[in-house]
């Protein structure tokens, strides 16, 4: 047992307040992980405003990084010391997880979000009752995390924190939608609705193949340039004439767009920017979408729905590093610092637009 700092929901919606609370033991197949740094991607806040009451009070945090401080008898892939990035759990023994697909894992629900482990217990306490936690398989809005074994990626121990803590969500998330997913060719137009951690970490693996002409769309003009000066030949703000503008710059429609926002609007306008035969990737969370089906025959569109990036973390995220060290996934490009106690204040400014990935850091 130990006491950790962690930042609480105590009901849907509530704000996140940082309390004191107990933390077990690993398990035989958990690992315990000193948070260095956690990302604040919004499907925490998503996911924070809708969670079901009696899964609180309740933990997030689903983008650690950290150092391993001890580990369950039946880990093998980590020893204590180690650098690693948290990522999503995973069986590791269904039909997906052994087609190398864990993002649809068989048990991905009760893994990530079922409010604890696949048993009911939960490793975190509160003032002696039971704490919420093993959201995506790590809660790692704490300053030490139980963690499910299949979401441990060791990472090289020179690699900025603060890079690898994206890595386990937005950045393969944006990322394997592209190289995963869509794999375009070179010389393939792509457009990226959205222009926050996502949808900047897919721009970034389209400029790494060679994608070209890139377009970013986004409300915010601070983000629009950063498109631009992360390789997107136009970067424009959505509003009326926005589908012909985007035909016009992809030479009558893209071949390949990632929608990250989950707005209904978007994703309709997303299907009449693309040219016949285009290929849609719907990545955002949000609401029912409706589709006129004779337009999507009549243009051969075909639609992904993609979790994760559609990603094996063991062995995609050392591809992302590998891309990074070699200067064609500037992932720092998109982060801004907080500390842990600044978790409101890091809201606060993903919600205004004027930062793109919160990153808090663990003193």
């Amino acid at each position: 047992m130990r006491r950790v700092r962690a930042a609480v929901t105590e009901a849907p919606g509530a704000p996140f307040t940082l309390r004191d609370a107990v933390l077990e033991d690993p398990r035989p197949r958990e690992v315990l992980v000193r948070m260095t740094a956690v990302g604040v991607c919004h499907t925490d806040l998503g996911m924070r405003d809708t969670w079901p009451r009696r899964l609180t009070p309740m933990v997030f945090g689903h983008e650690g990084a950290g150092r391993v401080e001890a580990v369950g008898a039946e880990v093998t892939a980590v020893v204590p010391g180690d650098h690693v990035c948290l990522t999503f759990a995973s069986c590791g023994a269904c039909e997906q997880c052994a087609a190398a697909h864990p993002a649809y894992c068989h048990a991905a629900q009760l893994l990530n979000l079922s409010g604890g482990r696949a048993d009911g217990t939960t490793p975190l306490s509160l003032d002696g009752t039971p704490l919420h936690s093993g959201f995506f398989g790590q809660s790692s809005f704490a300053s030490q995390a139980v963690v499910h074994e299949r979401g441990v990626v060791k990472v090289p121990a020179d690699l900025p924190a603060t890079v690898a803590a994206p890595l386990g969500c937005s950045g393969q998330t944006g990322a394997g939608t592209v190289l995963n997913r869509l794999r375009p060719g070179a010389g393939s137009s792509l457009v990226v609705l959205g222009a926050g951690g996502v949808g900047l970490s897919a721009l970034m693996a389209a400029v790494a193949v060679g994608c070209d002409p890139i377009v970013a769309v986004d409300p915010v003009a601070s983000r629009r340039a950063l498109a631009t000066e992360l390789g997107a030949k136009a970067a424009l703000a959505p509003g009326d004439g926005l589908v012909a503008a985007l035909r016009d710059l992809t030479g009558g429609g893209a071949h390949y767009l990632v929608e990250t926002t989950g707005r209904p609007e978007m994703v309709r306008r997303a299907v009449g920017a693309l040219r016949p035969r285009g290929e849609l990737a719907l990545v955002g969370l949000g609401d029912e979408v409706t589709f006129d089906v004779m337009g999507l025959l009549a243009k051969g569109v075909r639609v992904h729905g993609v979790i994760e990036g559609d990603s094996d973390p063991g062995r995609f995220v050392p591809e992302l590093i590998g891309l990074h060290r070699r200067g064609l996934f500037p992932l720092e490009r998109l982060v801004t610092t907080f500390p842990f106690e600044g978790i409101g204040a890091a809201v606060a400014a993903m919600g205004d637009g004027s930062v793109v990935k919160p990153v808090l850091t663990f003193t």
